[in-house]
């Protein structure tokens, strides 16, 4: 035997013990691969439960913000009675609420889907309607304002509905109901089942001739006339007011705040005493 050969068997050994070394590592790294796989999967599927729950809280609690009363729920029925009970009594012509002989008059400047509105119309209205509109020494007109209504279309949709609800003498029984039942602004509440829904809460309203009255030119010509008179006027957000002696020149109303009435009361009695 040549001495070369034990070196040949040394090496064929040291070779299969490398293979098996190879092979073990192949296959511990494989198992390391399926293992990290399995994970990743895992995770995925805890990821996507997660995610479907919080669409699901999302869509919940969205829900129940944006959409307003239905026209026959209890909060609907409390919100009519509320109207009812604040204009029940006082003239009402076409846009304005109050003696039409008042001797002072405030412009409101207003957006039926507007949040900071909804404030003054439930918080600061009230007792200036009750305490000088009431009392016929003040009348208020309403005028549109487009600002948290996003589609021009809808905008002047449930500003002709209003309108045409005064064509009855009716107009601000449907401006409080609006404001009283607003949704969350942006939610896209405003359908025409909602402003039905508006016209058949106000009493006394007969709706086939409110459906007809929707169709008079006369109303969207109103929306474009606010609109310039806002313009003219300076005003960049709603409710904006202009205030004054009836049949003179009108001066705009700052006010800082719209649930306190204090304001609207300290300029109604200054031009009182003119």
């Amino acid at each position: 035997m040549s001495p070369v050969e034990p070196e040949s068997d040394l090496t064929r050994k040291q070779r299969r013990e490398q293979a098996r070394e190879e092979r073990k590592a192949i296959e511990e790294a494989s198992a390391a691969q399926s293992a990290q796989r399995k994970r990743l999967i895992q995770l995925g599927g805890v990821a996507a439960v997660v995610v479907v729950i919080i669409v699901i809280i999302l869509v919940a609690t969205g829900s129940g913000k944006s959409a307003p009363p239905t026209s026959t729920s209890p909060a609907a029925k409390t919100a009519q009675g509320e109207v009812v009970s604040l204009l029940q009594g006082i003239p009402q012509h076409t846009i304005t609420l109050g003696n039409p002989n008042a001797p002072i008059t405030l412009q409101y400047f207003g957006d039926l889907e507007c949040p900071f509105c909804k404030q003054f119309t439930v918080s600061a209205l009230p007792t200036v309607i009750k305490k000088y509109v009431r009392t016929g020494k003040v009348k208020i007109e309403y005028h549109s304002m487009q600002t948290a209504t996003r589609e021009r279309e809808t905008f002047q949709t449930q500003q002709v509905a209003a309108l045409a609800a005064g064509k009855q003498n009716l107009m601000w029984d449907y401006l409080e109901l609006f404001y009283h039942e607003q949704g969350e602004e942006g939610s896209g509440y405003v359908t025409e089942s909602y402003l039905q829904g508006l016209a058949s809460q106000v009493p006394g309203l007969n709706p086939s001739a409110w459906s007809s009255a929707r169709n008079d030119p006369e109303y969207p010509n109103q929306v474009i006339a606010d609109a310039q008179a806002a313009n003219q006027n300076g005003f960049t957000g709603t409710p904006a007011f202009m205030i004054g002696k009836s049949g003179g020149t009108l001066k705009k109303l700052e006010v800082s705040g719209f649930t306190d009435a204090s304001q609207f009361e300290t300029a109604i009695e200054k031009l009182q005493k003119e």
